[in-house]
């Protein structure tokens, strides 16, 4: 019967697999640290492809040492680190340039410009947050602007972008989704109508399009596709859940 669950925990400093009994025993475990890069002061950085490469890892392992057989397994769920962003080429899935880490500082100055602007309230009722660098989307506008054709490509509707949660399901599933909890990190979402917000959009310049669909905490976002190295014997398996 497929009754256990298999769940992610993709962090800052590590990516966790785990698996669980109906009756919440953990049957198998895998963790591998992810590297932290700090190209300039205040400034951190993730690499992409090691967060995929560390998390497929560690499910692999964990899958593995629990014993069990891919039709024992009901269903994938994901929690990961916040405000984290990736930029990736819609055909490819190849990352633009590395992760921007929810502790990174270099949006600072343009947070203040927001603040200058008067937008500051509208934020605040929007999203509920206040402007600051630590959440997603002065990140996203920083990468469009600072890799060459990054801003044409967006607008050409040929990159996306999403934060961990995001990147990990498009990865599993080919579905550009992002959950209530990760979206509402991003300084772009509102709460009380669970969507992007046009005006927040336009003002930190971020296209609307490149943005992930938002889903619910929990339902199916898709299945495991088939073909990942390592991860063959999972296929098809629904991933369900996600929390940031």
């Amino acid at each position: 019967m497929s009754d256990h669950i298999l769940a992610l925990d993709q962090g800052t400093t590590s990516s966790r697999a785990i698996v669980f009994s109906p009756a919440g025993d953990i049957l198998g475990l895998a963790q591998v640290p992810l590297t932290q890069h700090y190209p300039q002061p205040g400034w951190v950085e993730h690499d992409p492809m090691e967060i995929l490469s560390t998390q497929f890892s560690s499910l692999r392992d964990a899958f593995a040492q629990s014993g069990l057989a891919p039709g024992d397994i009901a269903a994938l769920g994901i929690t990961n680190q916040r405000e984290t962003v990736i930029v990736w080429d819609k055909d490819t899935g190849e990352p633009i340039m590395n992760a921007v880490v929810w502790q990174c500082r270099r949006t600072a100055e343009e947070c203040r410009r927001l603040e200058q602007s008067g937008i500051g309230d509208y934020v605040r009722k929007t999203t509920g947050l206040l402007i600051d660098a630590y959440f997603s989307g002065t990140k996203i506008s920083w990468i469009l602007d600072h890799v060459p054709q990054a801003r044409a490509r967006a607008e050409a509707g040929k990159l996306l972008c999403g934060t961990v949660d995001s990147w990990l399901i498009w990865n599993l599933t080919g579905e550009h989704v992002s959950d209530y909890s990760n979206c509402a990190r991003t300084m772009l979402f509102d709460i009380d109508r669970l969507c992007w917000d046009e005006e927040l959009c336009r003002a930190l310049r971020v296209p609307m399009h490149i943005l992930p669909r938002p889903v619910a905490n929990s339902g199916i976002y898709g299945r495991i596709r088939p073909g990942i190295p390592g991860l063959e014997a999972l296929a098809g398996i629904p991933v369900c859940g996600a929390a940031g």
